[in-house]
């Protein structure tokens, strides 16, 4: 026992060998874009068999909305601003993702001009907007963040998600 009743206190561990062992995870940024009629914008990567929101996986050291902001250029070349955060949704591990993934969906508001798309042909095989149902059935199983990130812009508000 120490001084204060408590117990006793460990050897001090090197910043290295402490952050090395925490949890890391995956992170991920989608864009909510709709047309004015209110259809949704998603876009079908070459390398997964369902549509996606237009966004992808941030680099080391790269935040959120920065991520956002560059695959939104680099899908669609668009330059959007994006703004508030709707939805923060962490999903567990699976079997051919060893992390779990914390996604990120901002408000990139409407498309007024959908002909100022260019999609990148490298990842990207199609892009379309679709009404809000079919957009979610389209976007497998991540489809929920879809009703919810909806809610959210309307209310104005952020939704949090998690299958527990």
């Amino acid at each position: 026992m120490n001084d204060d009743g408590g117990k006793q206190r460990g050897s001090f561990v090197e910043p290295e060998i402490y952050y090395a062992g925490l949890a890391a995870a995956f992170v991920t940024a989608g864009a909510l874009i709709t047309d004015g009629g209110g259809r949704v914008l998603l876009v079908k990567p070459n390398y997964r068999d369902h549509w996606l929101f237009p966004g992808g996986t941030a680099d080391d050291n790269e935040s959120p909305e920065a991520a956002c902001a560059r695959e939104i250029k680099e899908e669609l070349g668009l330059d959007l601003p994006l703004g508030p955060l709707l939805l923060v949704d962490w999903r567990p591990a699976r079997a051919e993702r060893p992390r779990p993934t914390v996604s990120f969906i901002f408000d990139a508001g409407i498309l007024e001009n959908p002909d100022r798309i260019r999609l990148q042909e490298d990842e990207l095989d199609d892009h379309a907007f679709f009404e809000p149902g079919k957009a979610a059935t389209l976007l497998g199983h991540v489809g929920d963040r879809l009703p919810a990130a909806l809610r959210a812009r309307e209310a104005g508000g952020l939704v949090y998600m998690s299958p527990s």
